[in-house]
């Protein structure tokens, strides 16, 4: 029965390093890619709105998705 018992703890050890090691190379993932998000969200500040750049650029969605708009909000005064 003592065999049972340390195959056991052994396949628990074995787990807990598995659990371990699969945690860190997800880890290592999902570091990656928040830089490489982090890289571009860099690229698109310093490249496409650098200097005095911004003033010139206009977003793709401007107009069309107004806080307010007058068509549903109407004076009822």
């Amino acid at each position: 029965m003592t065999s049972f018992w340390l195959a056991l703890s052994a396949a628990f050890k074995w787990s807990f390093g598995f659990f371990d090691l699969t945690a860190n190379v997800l880890n290592w993932i999902l570091f990656l890619v928040a830089s490489g998000f982090f890289t571009y969200w860099c690229y698109i500040l310093v490249v496409t709105l650098g200097a005095q750049k911004d003033k010139d650029y206009h977003s793709p969605t401007e107009g069309k998705h107004p806080y307010y708009d007058p068509k549903i909000y109407k004076n009822e005064g």
